[in-house]
């Protein structure tokens, strides 16, 4: 008897067991589902990164050529403005060059012309003597007569240099008196000449290149004396006024 309902309880066991490992089955079958589930949600979730990623690095592709052509515009136009600010500097100072250069050949002109001027002044002198002494000589013998033809030919050979240098003189006689270029040493009335119009020279004046070396000494007309004055009867024609400050001799 004991024997057999061991054998009772064996049996009555193994069935009880069968529900057991189908439950298991059942709960791994659904544990496995699930993670196939997860499995398919992570791998399209890893698609939908890599096509995201992938529009991404599109865009970033089609907006880098456009960047680097913004930044190349920048660059050209900070070129261009460098290269107008370098450009006027030098237009500048190319200017100023020009300028200096034109200013320093108008300064030794104008050093070169006083220095002549200078040195011209202190050499007329010598040719107002050699003009006294020519008209002064009245040559009455064959050995003067040399001597004359001798001279006149030193006078032509320095004023021939004058000439060459450009050296000209006044000619004032009939002119009106002009205070740039003639110094009034005396004044006189007259009756054919009108007032402040040059009578006589009484030194030469000299000119270079439109600056005077040397200012005509002239006699300047007063017009006509006072008509019926009280001296008018008894001043003789031609009598002169030294102007002030000339030396009456």
């Amino acid at each position: 008897m004991s024997g057999e309902a061991s054998s009772f309880s064996q049996d009555s066991e193994a069935p009880a067991e069968a529900p057991q490992a189908a439950s298991t089955e059942a709960n791994v079958e659904g544990l496995a589902s699930e993670a196939n589930e997860l499995i398919t949600q992570l791998e399209a979730s890893a698609a939908s990164a890599d096509a995201s990623a992938q529009a991404d690095a599109i865009g970033s592709e089609a907006g880098g050529p456009e960047q680097r052509i913004q930044e190349l515009e920048a660059t050209l136009c900070s070129l261009q403005a460098e290269h107008e600010g370098v450009r006027s500097q030098y237009m500048r100072i190319a200017a100023d060059f020009d300028n200096f250069r034109k200013r320093q050949s108008r300064d030794q002109d104008e050093l070169r012309l006083k220095i002549t001027c200078s040195t011209l002044a202190e050499i007329l002198p010598v040719v107002d003597n050699f003009d006294r002494a020519r008209q002064q000589l009245d040559p009455q013998n064959p050995e003067a007569q040399d001597v004359h033809r001798s001279y006149q030919g030193l006078y032509k050979q320095l004023v021939d240099v004058f000439k060459n240098l450009g050296v000209s003189p006044m000619r004032v006689e009939g002119e009106p008196f002009d205070p740039n270029l003639h110094e009034a040493v005396l004044r006189e009335p007259s009756d054919e000449v009108m007032e402040d119009v040059v009578i006589a020279e009484l030194q030469r004046g000299y000119q270079l290149e439109g600056r005077v070396i040397r200012h005509a000494l002239v006699k300047v007309s007063m017009g006509p004396g006072p008509a019926g004055g009280p001296n008018a009867a008894n001043a003789p024609h031609g009598d002169t006024e030294p102007m002030a400050g000339a030396d009456p001799s």
